[in-house]
């Protein structure tokens, strides 16, 4: 197996497989759409045949996601971002927040949105999230602000554990 370079590095394996898969599973779609819209008699007026304008549609969504996963699989996260205290706390990490209503979640942040797992959407962050910047710099004890849709929000930040089990509390 060849190492990864730097830029990938912050793939999973799981997570790049998954993407690797899903990006051959769109090629597939791409051709077999493709195939079909040469095979549909296209001459005339293109505005009295649907069939044609959803195919083209959709042929575009799928070339716009195939393009979003090269450049995930060739740059990996956080292509095109500073990152640094920009990207938030490390792919990885786990924090347990109290909210303003006293309910405590345990969240997992992750550097994409493709390494959520199926099911958790409501317990996982991205890195780059309002939420997953304000974690940055702060320890177990701090109450984090952070912009919702709703206005500035506040939480307090009861654990934060690091990959690689690295906890960071009060001194």
């Amino acid at each position: 197996m060849t190492p990864r370079s730097d830029k990938t590095a912050g793939l999973s394996d799981g997570t790049r497989a998954r993407l690797e898969q899903e990006l051959r599973t769109l090629r597939d779609r791409r051709d077999e759409l493709t195939a079909d819209a040469r095979a549909l008699d296209t001459t005339g007026d293109r505005g009295d045949n649907a069939d044609p304008l959803r195919e083209d549609d959709e042929i575009a969504r799928v070339e716009d996601r195939i393009a979003e996963l090269s450049r995930l699989l060739a740059a990996g996260p956080g292509a095109g971002s500073a990152g640094g205290a920009e990207a938030g706390v490390p792919d990885g990490t786990t924090a347990t927040l109290r909210f303003g209503d006293g309910t405590e979640q345990a969240l997992q942040v992750v550097a994409i949105t493709e390494e959520i797992p199926p099911g958790r959407e409501d317990t996982t962050i991205t890195t780059d999230s309002p939420l997953g910047l304000a974690l940055a710099g702060h320890q177990a004890g701090d109450t984090i602000s952070y912009s919702t849709p709703a206005g500035e929000a506040q939480a307090y930040l009861v654990s934060i554990e690091f990959p690689g089990g690295e906890r960071a509390g009060r001194r």
